[in-house]
């Protein structure tokens, strides 16, 4: 049996589905039935699909942790962009975490790619950077703590492009937002002077590629990093990115926050080399001008 994530005994009778939704709590009911769905739970060691299976107090409900992962990247829309012994980088769907979370602990990419490696004897994934769970995308990780730690160092080399639809036409085909940034105890990002307690610096480089529809595609170079930084520079400019429920609540057409991470060039850090690596534009953001 794959390794297990054992969660605690049942202490009453209840069919599998509802004492999986009140155990695994905030996980949402999509997400369990998914994990029921493709035999990732297991009753007294024995993997169970039936969301009716009946309960006894005592029983030992397991999630099987490689099963939850493992149902091959492709089921999770995720495709292998890059591989070589140095490194491995993925291009994330939206929807997906990165990495786990106090509300999902189970299905995240750096979950997936490590079931993936393992079931082939490959080793294991080191996280590098994240993605925010709406955004799609390029993902990078290392394939040894000396790469992770080498490429994290050098991590300011490393050019950021990123794709977003927004809404409007905008009147400049390219400049720079730059200001200052800070985040509220309510988790929004916010424009702020530079002496504001917590404040980063931010700087943003856009270039209008394609418009139609009263809506742009837009590439961002990401000059800094900071937390929301190409949403609420998009948005304080007054072009907020396509379906973001946050910053300027634009309309939703592709079921999704409109921004990908399209290329990234950076070092190599084993050769020194410069790598330069690119994810397509998703199908549902590309239809939207």
């Amino acid at each position: 049996m794959n390794p297990a994530s054992r969660i605690p005994p049942v202490a009453e009778e209840a069919p599998l589905l509802a004492w999986l939704l009140k155990t695994l709590a905030p996980m949402n009911r999509t997400r369990v039935k998914q994990l029921l769905k493709h035999g990732c739970v297991s009753v007294n060691n024995r993997p169970v699909t039936r969301h009716d299976h009946p309960l006894k107090p005592g029983d030992a409900v397991a999630l099987l942790l490689n099963g939850a992962a493992d149902r091959t990247l492709e089921e999770a829309d995720i495709s292998i962009v890059y591989q070589d012994d140095a490194l491995i980088a993925i291009d994330k769907p939206a929807g997906l975490l990165t990495v786990a979370t106090e509300t999902e602990r189970i299905d995240t990419a750096f979950a997936r790619l490590g079931a993936h490696l393992e079931a082939r004897k490959l080793g294991r994934p080191f996280v590098v950077h994240r993605l925010d769970r709406d955004t799609s995308g390029l993902l990078l990780f290392a394939r040894s703590h000396e790469a992770r730690d080498t490429l994290q160092a050098q991590w300011e080399r490393t050019t950021k492009f990123y794709l977003a639809v927004v809404k409007g036409d905008l009147p400049a085909a390219e400049g720079v937002i730059e200001n200052h940034l800070v985040e509220g105890v309510d988790y929004r990002v916010r424009a702020c002077v530079a002496s504001e307690p917590g404040a980063k610096h931010a700087v943003s480089r856009y270039r209008v590629v394609k418009t139609g529809q009263r809506r742009s595609l837009v590439e961002i170079e990401l000059v800094t990093g900071r937390k929301h930084q190409i949403r609420v520079h998009l948005n304080n400019l007054g072009y907020p990115i396509l379906g973001d429920p946050m910053y300027g609540k634009p309309m939703n057409p592709a079921n999704r926050l409109a921004l990908h991470a399209a290329r990234l060039v950076f070092p190599h850090p084993v050769t020194g080399e410069m790598v330069e690596l690119q994810a397509r534009l998703p199908d549902e953001l590309r239809k939207l001008v």
